[in-house]
């Protein structure tokens, strides 16, 4: 059974001579990418359970050029970003929200130099602020009592010092927060932050995210918290490699408050 979920684009906004409240920058992994899939209708129940009036921009949502910088092409990045800056600011959007930290890395502190001026907000930090505003509620208990431990993404954490906001909600979901051994500050990427997700390693004794799966396990946790797209594939690739398939979970933030809300 499909189901159906409403998500209105902008331009259909602006055709009804509307503005959206905010604008859900998907992304590429979000939007393309079947796991990542996932993740985004979550986090668009979650928006429409809030009462959020929110749009996409769709079709007209390109790359934010954060692959092409992160690879050395320059030119690529701002021919990726001047473009979706002139699209961004045709619409006036004042008001971003993404489930991306690569995404919202890029748009909060890469666009402004070329002309590109928003309020970005992660998806963890605006679902806290839902919920402590009283638009969202969290009741359920489906995790009650599982371990469940946080992985930081390094555009995140250490990129934009964002660590409280996710182990805020891993709270309100009445779970047991338990920590690595690295974290916060400290935390070990999961390689995407490198590329490791579009290329073969380097050589070497360990593959980084197996390295990080294995600290995460060693917490006991049932469930493997993460805030990013590109975490979540290096993280379910290392429980593959373990073979902790149908022990151990990794699911995002937005799946778990979804999750626990019978969405």
């Amino acid at each position: 059974m499909s189901e159906t979920i409403k998500v209105p684009t902008v331009a259909e906004y602006v055709a009804q001579g509307k503005q959206p409240e905010v604008l859900f920058w998907v992304g590429c992994s979000g939007s393309f990418d079947d796991r990542s899939k996932k993740i985004t209708k979550a986090f668009v129940k979650l928006l429409n359970k809030a009462g959020v009036e929110f749009a996409v921009l769709g079709a007209e949502e390109s790359c934010t050029g954060d692959p092409a910088k992160r690879a050395g092409n320059e030119f690529l990045f701002q021919m990726q970003a001047m473009m979706n800056i002139e699209v961004l600011n045709g619409y006036e959007i004042k008001k971003i929200v993404t489930a991306c930290p690569h995404c919202f890395n890029t748009l909060k502190n890469e666009y402004p130099e070329l002309g590109g001026n928003y309020e970005v907000i992660h998806h963890t930090s605006f679902l806290k602020d839902l919920i402590a505003t009283g638009k969202l509620t969290i009741e359920g208990g489906k995790f009650k009592g599982k371990k469940i431990t946080y992985h930081d993404p390094c555009y995140l954490g250490r990129a934009n010092d964002i660590y409280e906001a996710p182990r805020d909600l891993i709270e309100k979901l009445d779970a047991a927060l338990v920590e690595m051994k690295r974290s916060k500050r400290n935390g070990l990427c999961c390689g995407a932050g490198g590329a490791q997700m579009f290329k073969e390693p380097e050589e070497g004794k360990k593959d980084i995210n197996i390295e990080r799966t294995e600290e995460a396990l060693e917490t006991g946790a049932d469930v493997i918290a993460a805030a990013c797209p590109f975490c979540n594939t290096m993280m379910s690739d290392g429980i593959k490699a373990a073979n902790k398939e149908g022990q151990v979970e990794v699911l995002d933030l937005a799946e778990l408050i979804a999750t626990a809300e019978d969405l």
